[in-house]
């Protein structure tokens, strides 16, 4: 049975840093294509980051990319979210996800198998 949970959510300041945890079980890890992705409340699907199977290989949505680090641990069945100077727009649930493809995008939520319950990430100004 596979189940995502994610953690290390929480509220910061606009400039703050926060680290995501996913932690994976029920399913071999090391072998999917894994993303992070966030929604708000009354916004729609917004895809953040994706990894390779072996971590060698990672891709942030613009809006993310210099601020945010994707990694995995595959030995821990665990992936990482790093989030560096968090903005206000950045608030909202935070979603580990298996892709049901291998590769590292997505547009919806039809692109992921599973995913769990999710992480809040709450940036004031």
């Amino acid at each position: 049975q596979v189940h995502l949970v994610e953690s290390g959510g929480g509220l910061v300041h606009s400039g703050g840093s926060l680290r995501l945890s996913c932690a994976a079980s029920g399913f071999t890890f090391s072998a999917y294509w894994m993303c992070w992705v966030r929604q708000a409340p009354g916004k729609g699907f917004g895809w953040v980051a994706g990894i390779a199977p072996g971590g060698d290989d990672a891709y942030y949505a613009d809006s993310v990319q210099g601020r945010f680090t994707v990694s995995r641990d595959n030995a821990e069945n665990t992936m990482y979210l790093h989030m560096d100077n968090l903005r206000p727009e950045d608030t909202a649930g935070y979603f580990c996800a298996r892709k049901k493809y291998p590769n590292w995008g997505a547009s919806s939520w039809s692109d992921f198998d599973y995913w769990g319950r999710g992480a809040q990430v709450t940036v004031s100004s």
